[in-house]
């Protein structure tokens, strides 16, 4: 069962349609475990000049309301806050994720020169917040009849225990069956969710290699905070024009 806390799901939006859509998938998150729901606007630092710290706070309330207005839209009834704080907003969001329960910022690709040389916001975030989070990709609406599953690694460590009940969890909410890479107590998480079917692949053990190999569709990858050398492959990067493999939202849970 999932716990219930005070502590918020807080989205990253910065005017984009991928914030939007990873605030979309938070306010499932937040439902499905009654908490509320927190919009987060970084804004540019103030001593880049007033008129563009201005027309910061303005295009953050902007995104704020649209934001808000698209969960209202979609008709998630989640108790939704919002709120502008000083960037960059890597650093904001990892301050608040110690008071959080999951961290949620969107994404359509993680550059790899940005990766390697400069880093992102949403490498950064995984890295050093203080709570679960989740890397959201826009979701191919083309590819809409086809099954989407949920990937996780079965390697039997006791440290991993926490991400495997993490993407069951993630399975019964989505209404999504798992690929678990390796055979480890597959039975004992069927048993334990007979609800969810589990689609066991013996030989294979990382989930970014499994990506780069396999054509099935993957909407979410959950991974251990050992993982996070990997989210640029899992995510894949952006403005990826054809191939459906290496890209996939990524949730990295803190094992």
């Amino acid at each position: 069962m999932m716990t219930t806390t005070t502590s918020p799901v807080i989205v990253g939006i910065d005017g984009s349609e991928a914030a939007v859509n990873a605030a979309l998938w938070a306010a499932d998150e937040a439902l499905a475990r009654g908490l509320p729901l927190q919009l987060l606007y970084a804004t540019k630092p103030k001593h880049l000049g007033t008129d563009d710290y201005d027309a910061d706070i303005h295009r953050g309330r902007e995104a704020l309301q649209s934001a808000c207005a698209a969960i209202e839209a979609a008709g998630k009834a989640v108790d939704v806050g919002t709120d502008l704080v000083d960037g960059p907003a890597a650093v904001a969001l990892v301050e608040r994720s110690a008071q959080a329960e999951l961290i949620c910022v969107g994404t359509v690709g993680i550059d790899r020169y940005a990766r390697s040389i400069l880093g992102s916001t949403a490498t950064e975030i995984a890295e050093k917040a203080k709570c679960p989070v989740a890397v959201i990709r826009p979701r191919d609406d083309e590819a809409d009849q086809d099954i989407d599953w949920i990937v996780v690694t079965l390697d039997g460590q006791p440290e991993h225990h926490v991400v495997v009940e993490r993407a069951m969890q993630e399975a019964e909410l989505r209404h999504a069956p798992v690929l678990a890479l390796g055979d480890d107590q597959v039975s004992t998480w069927q048993q334990r969710y007979p609800g969810v079917h589990v689609y066991p692949i013996a030989d294979e053990d990382d989930i970014a290699h499994f990506l780069k190999k396999h054509d099935e569709r993957v909407q979410l990858a959950v991974i251990g905070s050992d993982g996070t050398d990997e989210l640029a492959q899992i995510v894949g990067p952006h403005g990826h024009p054809v191939f459906r493999h290496a890209h996939s939202s990524a949730l990295v849970v803190r094992a």
